[in-house]
């Protein structure tokens, strides 16, 4: 029975110092093995490892070897302008030296993150503090966490930790700085705004400039030559009425009293007083006799028609027609039918209208007009 206890005993504490005396280190780990306080050995890879039995000779130490991660939240921090942001980041690091992690903060993580905290504030604040409002917003952002990262990475190595990177996450603005900010984009919006609207007025300008010159220019050379057309016209009728005048001065004379008669009497309703051997009723034998005409001896004038007579016109119609007791004595048909058949027959004699054949014979004398009625007075 005694050598059974012994045995069972024996077994026991062979157990004891054998599990004792050893430990596992997994590939997430790295370990450090001190005697009485003192670091002996540092184990980097995997494996099972043997040290002096129990915990009171040797102690073994794990310290994590994974990619750590430690976030910096709502910092407040001032660029060289005296404005201010509020900045959210993270640093990535790893522990590559465990025994002076061990000599620097015991091996405790949490000791080591605020030494992380402390340098990454710091660096933080000296980064941004160099820099200008508009920096931490444009491309200028990752040269800056490169150098917030470099800063930090000098006095991590001091605690055996190796700095991966670090990042800004958010940058915002804080509430005097956001209304500060958008007042003034608006003041440049407004100030482009008002820019792009003077230029437009001034192309507006210089076109509407442009136009009104233009309009000048087209209206005064319209004017010049409608005036020098009206001139030439006037001209040209100047010219042919000399010509007419100089070939049968007495026709000339003629034609135009017929013009005048026409003018002045063609309404049927104009009332004139007039003296009875008043020159304007020359060719109604105001004067006792009407006036002769002479046969006319130069050559018609070419006014530019085609077609008209050109043989002079038979001066005993014009007597007969102006013969007629009608236009001495207004008895008979009406005067302006007796003058509208005067002038057909001048028109197809002298002035032609084109339709008329040359071998036509000439038109025959208006016929007799009834006589009046007794109670027509007659004309003066």
């Amino acid at each position: 029975m005694n050598r059974l206890v012994i045995a069972i005993v024996a077994l026991v504490i062979a157990a004891y110092v054998l599990f004792s005396s050893l430990f596992i280190v997994n590939e997430r780990e790295q370990a450090i093995v001190m005697r009485f306080g003192e670091i002996t050995r540092e184990i980097q890879e995997p494996g099972i490892y043997f040290k002096v039995p129990t915990d009171f000779v040797e102690t073994v130490q794990y310290i994590d070897k994974r990619l750590l991660r430690y976030d910096l939240e709502r910092i407040r921090l001032q660029v060289s302008g005296g404005q201010f942001y509020i900045v959210d980041a993270f640093i990535t690091y790893r522990i590559v030296d465990p025994i002076r992690f061990r000599q620097s903060v015991l091996g405790s993580l949490q000791l080591a993150e605020q030494r992380i905290a402390t340098r990454l504030e710091s660096a933080l604040r000296a980064v941004y503090g160099l820099r200008e409002f508009d920096a931490a917003l444009s491309e200028q952002r990752s040269e800056m966490m490169r150098e917030a990262s470099d800063l930090v990475a000098t006095d991590m190595t001091e605690l055996g930790i190796e700095v991966v990177d670090v990042r800004v996450l958010v940058t915002d603005l804080t509430p005097e700085v956001s209304q500060q900010t958008y007042e003034r984009m608006q003041a440049e919006r407004n100030a482009e705004a008002a820019l792009i609207r003077a230029r437009g007025q001034e192309q507006a300008q210089i076109l509407r400039a442009i136009a009104d010159r233009q309009a000048v220019e087209v209206v005064s050379a319209a004017n010049r030559d409608s005036e020098i057309i009206r001139g030439e016209g006037d001209a040209e009728q100047n010219r042919l009425f000399a010509e007419a005048y100089s070939q049968d001065q007495s026709f000339f004379e003629f034609y135009r009293s017929m013009e005048a008669y026409r003018n002045a009497l063609g309404d049927g309703n104009t009332t004139m007083v007039l003296s009875p051997d008043s020159a304007f009723f020359n060719y109604f034998g105001s004067g006792g006799a009407l006036p002769d005409f002479p046969a006319p001896t130069a050559t018609p004038i070419d006014i530019g028609v085609e077609g008209p007579s050109e043989q002079p016109i038979d001066s005993t119609e014009i007597d007969d027609l102006l013969a007629t007791d009608s236009l001495v004595s207004g008895e008979g048909a009406d005067l302006e039918q007796s003058v509208q058949d005067l002038e057909q027959l001048l028109e197809t004699e002298n002035l032609g209208s084109e339709g008329v054949d040359e071998e036509a014979a000439p038109a025959e004398p208006a016929p007799d007009a009834e006589p009046a009625p007794e109670e027509a007075a007659p004309a003066q």
